[in-house]
């Protein structure tokens, strides 16, 4: 889920767009250090401007998703409301445009995000005029256009709305001109609409009025004029109804008139929102600009995981102990061993998690960090299986497995947690010894390798790039206590029995294990 995800814990974005533009670039981060640089160079300048930053996250705020109800016209599925986000997401563009100018020493990204965003006054004012400030989610509720926009609308809404001021208006003028003081205009689902009189005054009506129905007491007559105005009366709805749709019509063609130029807004207040959202994280979580260049260098100090710092912060328990990595080419392969729970899948994946947020164009959470370019991350972690095609979960390991050394170079960077735990003893080690062999001779890649096979420290006397690192634990009265610091070195055991007794595995259980531990290390297996 996106709970407890490398997204979740670095969005800080404030737009739709803007957290999808995010997360489109962590799916896909850079290989070319002068593009991330390009956008670093944004990040850090609000970074150092928090004034702009924070207003112009404000404006950001009160934006609509303006890609959104673009692609939802451009299908012919919009609405009123989303020729208003239109307006209003342009106007938000203007304000955000105005904001950007002043600042000369501005990065070329911004530049770049100023120019696109464009002017769109002629548009708006067009827009604003047309659409009511009330609208509907549908064109055929009608209602949405401006009164005053648009006459012969103004005139069926008239027709429509005011029909009983024209009633009585009518009525008020045959008064005067039939003398008849008591004449009334009626309306009833037979006749519609008609004129009423005593029968004693049926003879002061004039040629005008035309005679329709004759009561015991009264004379029903019509005129002309009155059977046009009750038919306009009757058709005025649906009439202002059509030409609400065909305005709504014209206006959706002048949105898409200028799609092109509204699509490159919206798509600058994206990488505006992204790259004010990174800022405010860097700013909040103390993260350092990556420097990022050609070489093959891997040197992170003070490294966090961004996950697990963030989790640890809201939860109000001790800070995250950071870490150094250097991965430089007399060192790029490190076999990491330590127990359980010291915390060695924390530092693989936070390494990882900082090489893809670096080459994203994003600051690290590192005291410092100088990557060389990364082609390919692999990774290597946990244990499933996929039983519905066939594969146990050894056989996914080993899959994975395959693919990292038959696709690393020296470019990559590879992360490898417990190779051949799901065989024997014996197969497991002797498939990890050969893969960190192919890692550092053949692949040439920069890898952290994390196993409990500790025979595996011997390689690092017979490969020169090989070293050995451990997390560091320390036991107290009885107890274990990891540090979750990474030194170097190699561990001597696993404490795998007390992170069974953590996990609360009854005493009996935990008591035989530690026997049974103590005569395999005495090499006593049989009998």
């Amino acid at each position: 889920s996106r709970q407890g995800s490398l997204l979740h814990a670095v969005d800080r974005t404030v737009t739709g767009a803007g957290a999808r533009l995010l997360a489109n670039r962590l799916s896909a981060p850079l290989t070319d250090p002068k593009a991330i640089d390009e956008r670093l160079d944004q990040v850090g300048f609000l970074l150092d401007a928090p004034d702009i930053r924070d207003h112009l996250r404000d404006v950001l705020k009160a934006t609509p998703d303006l890609e959104r109800a673009l692609s939802r016209i451009s299908l012919g599925r919009g609405g009123p409301r989303d020729i208003a986000a239109i307006r209003d997401g342009l106007v938000q563009g203007t304000s955000l445009r105005d904001s950007l100018v002043a600042e000369a020493d501005a990065p070329t990204g911004l530049t770049e995000v100023r120019a696109d965003l464009g002017t769109h006054e002629e548009l708006i004012d067009r827009l604003c005029q047309a659409l009511d400030d009330d609208l509907p989610l549908l064109a055929r509720d009608g209602g949405f256009i401006r009164a005053g926009f648009d006459p012969n609308l103004d005139e069926l809404r008239q027709l429509r709305d005011e029909s009983r001021r024209l009633i009585a208006g009518l009525e008020a003028r045959y008064r005067t001109e039939s003398g008849v003081e008591n004449l009334k205009i009626k309306h009833n689902n037979v006749l519609g609409y008609f004129i009423e009189v005593t029968a004693r005054n049926a003879d002061k009506m004039g040629e005008i009025f035309i005679h329709r129905q004759t009561m015991a007491n009264a004379m029903r007559f019509t005129t002309t004029e009155l059977g046009d105005l009750a038919r306009a009366i009757s058709e005025a709805g649906d009439k202002a109804l059509g030409v609400e749709l065909a305005l709504f019509d014209g206006l959706t063609a002048e949105v898409l008139a200028r799609a092109g130029v509204i699509a490159l807004a919206a798509a600058a207040m994206a990488r505006l929102d992204v790259a004010t959202a990174l800022a405010a994280l860097a700013s909040e979580q103390s993260f350092a600009r990556p420097r990022i260049d050609d070489s093959l260098s891997f040197v992170i100090e003070g490294g966090r995981h961004p996950v697990v710092a963030a989790a640890l912060a809201s939860a109000g328990e001790a800070g995250f102990v950071a870490n150094d990595c250097d991965l430089s080419r007399e060192q790029r392969l490190w076999i990491v061993t330590g127990p359980n729970m010291a915390g060695k899948s924390t530092f693989l994946r936070q390494n990882a998690l900082i090489a893809i947020l670096a080459q994203m164009g994003g600051y690290v959470p590192a005291e410092a960090a100088t990557i060389g370019v990364v082609d390919r991350l692999f990774s290597r972690v946990g244990a499933a299986d996929d039983l519905a095609r066939g594969r146990s979960t050894f056989m996914v390991e080993m899959v994975e497995t395959a693919a990292i050394v038959n696709q690393a170079t020296e470019r990559s960077l590879v992360i490898l947690d417990e190779i051949g735990r799901g065989t024997a003893t014996y197969d497991g080690l002797s498939i990890a010894w050969a893969t960190v062999e192919q890692l550092h001779e053949t692949n040439r890649c920069r890898a952290l390798f994390a196993t409990h096979y500790h025979e595996l420290v011997a390689l690092t006397g017979c490969l020169d790039a090989c070293v050995p690192h451990t997390m560091r634990v320390k036991e107290w009265q009885g107890d274990v206590v990891f540090l979750h610091e990474v030194a170097p070195g190699a561990a001597d055991r696993s404490y795998g029995i007390h992170v069974a007794r953590l996990a609360g595995l009854p005493a009996p259980v935990i008591l035989r294990a530690e026997q049974v531990l103590e005569t395999l290390e005495r090499g006593e297996q049989s009998g």
